[in-house]
């Protein structure tokens, strides 16, 4: 299903995109993050999300129709293609967009899904303008609530927060650096470039023993590396990194170099160490592409992106919704991007 040296086959994306229109049209089971504000507020997911109800939760549904249309774009001749057009043109209307950016601007609500759906959004509005630009301006004024939140955010934002889960700050700032960039938001960009640099330009010798905890699906020292290596000229980051993992080229640390082992990949959170896995892998991919030829850590991150592979993309589920409603995505992030 995957192509050697794990790259995504036309199979094992139709595959995917299968998964990814049940999951987007799949309105329960259903977690809600809701805030009341009244009785009347107390209605379906449907109701409250017109565009991203399905999916398990609402980041879940805005990062699986990212799937969707990143496939179609790499896959022209994707069997799914036609439905997955019009499951976009049936979600993506005027209207279900503005009931969506009138949720978040509702009292209570300025937390919504921050920072790690807000980043997704960001991605998906990215692919988004590459597929259909008149789909892209239908999604613009929630794509407009959400950079000013990011904006806002960011900026009385105090330290960043580390641990390896939604809440992730360098993961965020990584999704919405790569959208400011696209659509040439200089503002975005340079506050997404400064608040990576002053927190995270002074850091050495990451305690990498500290990780996995046991629900990571995000690695606080890789997304922090690769977020790292996008904002520094190369020169600046391999100085960078050479105090941040100081130990890299004798095969050190072997926590992050190997995979998190996962007891038990149907436990909806402890099966959060799959997407783990599958994060840690396209950064080191990402790595060994950033390093010179001849740098003997170039080798390492190589290998360590193939142990992480081999370790989650056999763990990919369909009929496990705890597995199938999110990790498709980080399969097919850490496969193509």
């Amino acid at each position: 299903m995957f192509n050697a040296p794990f790259t995504l086959s036309l199979t094992q994306a139709s595959a995917f995109a299968r998964l990814g229109l049940a999951n987007v049209r799949r309105e329960f089971p259903h977690q809600v993050q809701h805030v009341l504000n009244d009785a009347t507020e107390a209605r379906p997911p449907r109701a409250l999300h017109p565009a991203f109800y399905g999916s398990y939760d609402w980041h879940s549904c805005v990062h699986q129709h990212w799937m969707l249309v990143r496939l179609v774009r790499i896959f022209p001749e994707l069997p799914e293609r036609a439905e997955i057009d019009a499951v976009l043109r049936a979600h993506l209307t005027p209207e279900n967009t503005a009931t969506e950016a009138a949720y978040l601007q509702a009292p209570g609500r300025e937390a919504f899904e921050r920072p790690y759906g807000w980043a997704w959004l960001l991605k998906f509005a990215q692919e988004l303008r590459l597929y259909d630009r008149a789909l892209a301006e239908n999604l613009a004024p929630l794509v407009a609530v959400v950079r000013g939140r990011f904006m806002t955010y960011f900026t009385k934002l105090a330290q960043p927060i580390r641990h390896g889960v939604h809440a992730n700050t360098a993961f965020a700032l990584a999704l919405a650096l790569n959208y400011a960039r696209a659509v040439d938001d200089q503002d975005l960009k340079l506050l997404c470039t400064s608040r990576a640099a002053a927190w995270f330009g002074h850091d050495t010798d990451y305690p990498a023993h500290l990780e996995p905890s046991g629900e990571d699906f995000i690695s606080p020292a890789l997304v922090e590396t690769g977020l790292m290596a996008r904002i520094l000229p190369q020169e600046v980051f391999l100085r960078w990194l050479g105090k941040f993992l100081p130990r890299l080229a004798t095969g050190e640390p072997w926590s992050l170099l190997h995979p998190a082992t996962v007891p038990d990949p149907a436990d909806a959170r402890i099966g959060h160490l799959i997407g783990l896995n599958l994060n840690r892998a396209w950064v080191w991919r990402r790595l060994a592409a950033v390093l010179p030829v001849g740098d003997p850590r170039r080798l390492i991150c190589e290998t360590a992106a193939t142990r992480h592979f081999a370790a989650a993309l056999p763990l990919l589920s369909e009929d496990d919704f705890h597995r199938s409603h999110w990790l498709a995505t980080f399969a097919v992030y850490a496969l193509t991007e």
